[in-house]
């Protein structure tokens, strides 16, 4: 394959998943910003060992890059508490469109507030638990699929799972049933 075929296969896989990229580098990071240039080194990192691509489920691998670009660069750069501000630019994309919306503006703001709590809840979860709701919940991805992004078997996904749903009810009574 040449060089120039190599870059288009590349593209035609990476650019579609681009934005669960930077959302998981989001979610992990904390800030869009970071998350960006985080994206930015695992393309590279992912360009340059696409050799190593078996054909099969390139989404996994690419956000195992991704994950482990974000660990490396927030072993380097951040404390080992961080504290997460939700980014109002990514807030603002995941709102429906006002064409969506048949709220009134009470509607609108309790959703915010709830948008906003379980959102705080979620940051608040100790990283191997955000990653992995994360992963399945905002990402969609499979236990399996998951155990291969984060490199653990499939109990601890599991276990993970349980554990940071559990934690996410004792955090948001009100709309735990």
């Amino acid at each position: 394959m040449s060089e120039l075929d190599r870059r288009a296969h590349f593209e035609r896989l990476a650019m579609p998943l681009l934005d669960d990229a930077v959302n998981l580098a989001v979610w992990l990071t904390g800030n869009r910003t970071d998350a960006e240039d985080i994206v930015q080194e695992a393309m590279l990192r992912a360009f340059k060992y696409f050799d190593r691509f078996t054909g099969e489920h390139f989404r996994p691998w690419l956000l195992a890059i991704v994950r482990n670009a974000a660990m490396t660069w927030l072993a380097r750069n951040r404390s080992t508490r961080m504290v997460f501000m939700a980014d109002a630019e990514a807030a603002e994309a995941a709102a429906p469109s006002d064409t969506a919306r048949a709220e009134s503006p009470e509607q609108e703001m309790l959703r915010q507030d709830l948008a906003a709590e379980i959102n705080r809840a979620v940051a608040d979860l100790p990283v191997e638990f955000r990653e992995v709701i994360i992963l399945r919940e905002m990402q969609d991805l499979s236990y399996k699929e998951i155990a291969a992004v984060i490199d653990v078997p499939i109990g601890t996904v599991m276990s993970r799972l349980a554990r940071a749903r559990k934690i996410l009810m004792s955090a948001l009574p009100r709309y735990a049933s």
